[in-house]
Parts: C-alpha cells; sequence; structure tokens
C-alpha cells in the first residue's frame, strides 16, 4: 500500500473490538512514535501505555470517548524536556502530535485502528495514573481492531480541494529603479 493509500485508509474509530493486541503489533506502533522528529531532537514524549482491565476502568473516569478500545495511549510531554520559542509555540504539543500522528498510521499499517480524543480531563487523569506535574498531557489515543459496526464517518472523504488549503508564495516584482551614474 502507498503512502497516500495509507492516509486514505485511516480514519477515526469509534467503535472497537475487545480483541487485545499482540504485543509485537503494539511495539511496531510505539517504536514508530519513538521514530518521530522532534524539535532539537529533544523527545519530549511521554507515552502510557493503559491496557489492564483496572486502567480501562480509570481511563473511562476521564474520558468518555474510550469506544470500547482494549489499549489507550495517554499522549503527554514533559514540559521541562521540550524545545521552547517564546515568539512561536511550545514544541512539546506540535512534538507529541507528530509522535500522535506515526502512531495512528504505523497503527493502521497493521490493521489496528486509533482516534485521536481531546475530550478528556487532565486533572483527573493526572490523578488516576500519578502523572507528573511537569508532564503537560495533550491527547489520549483507543487503539483496538474495529468492530462489526465500524464504519468511517461520513465526513471522513470530505476533503476540500488543495486550491482551498495550500497557497503558493507569490512575491511582488521589485519596483524597477532608475539608473544612476557612478
Amino acid at each position: 500500500m502507498s503512502f497516500l493509500e495509507l492516509a486514505q485508509a485511516r480514519y477515526s474509530e469509534r467503535h472497537f473490538a475487545s480483541t487485545p493486541l499482540e504485543p509485537e503489533k503494539l511495539e511496531y506502533i510505539l517504536e514508530a512514535g519513538r521514530l518521530a522528529p522532534t524539535a532539537e531532537n529533544y523527545q519530549p514524549q511521554r507515552i502510557l501505555v493503559v491496557q489492564s482491565p483496572e486502567g480501562l476502568k480509570r481511563i473511562d473516569a476521564c474520558t468518555k470517548c474510550r469506544f470500547g478500545a482494549p489499549c489507550i495511549l495517554i499522549l503527554a510531554y514533559d514540559l521541562k524536556a521540550s524545545a521552547h520559542n517564546p515568539d512561536v509555540v511550545d514544541y512539546g504539543i506540535v512534538d507529541t502530535s507528530i509522535v500522535g500522528t506515526q502512531i495512528s498510521l504505523a497503527a493502521e499499517d497493521v490493521g489496528i485502528k486509533s482516534c485521536w480524543v481531546g475530550l478528556i480531563d487532565p486533572p483527573e487523569l493526572r490523578r488516576q495514573f500519578s502523572i507528573p506535574a511537569s508532564y503537560r498531557i495533550v491527547a489520549v489515543m483507543p487503539l483496538g481492531y474495529p468492530s462489526d459496526k465500524s464504519r468511517p464517518s461520513y465526513l471522513h472523504r470530505r476533503r476540500k480541494p488543495l486550491e482551498e488549503t495550500v497557497f503558493f508564495e507569490h512575491y511582488p516584482q521589485p519596483a524597477s529603479q532608475p539608473e544612476t551614474e557612478e
């Protein structure tokens, strides 16, 4: 499958089967995240893998968007380890988002579905899982096999044309300068 075919096939899953992930597939998925580029190669991402029945119940106390997934990744970054540009952004958010994107595409590559979930209660996640104060929680990501009810949202294939979202640089021609004699 080409990269564009993989990107097109991937959608946010909201109906997971209870089948656990094979350890080798989870390791592959996590390795794809580990290989993601980060600002100044600081690698501030911190990922908590939650798979136990007790841990999943604790996740349910923090979000209504587990969708029955047998594995949840809590995606965070360490504020003490991220690159910062005060005029632009705290790159920990960017880095963790890139890591999450690579994770979701690697998951799709091995038949595992995912969903980026921002509807979470970060203070409750922090409390439930003893997440250090220096970690900023970005999202949770359910992972698992799709259930029989699995279908992409009707919005999945709705994409604006490139002309509406991509713009090419255009520089005005410099004004001609009168020639001067030296």
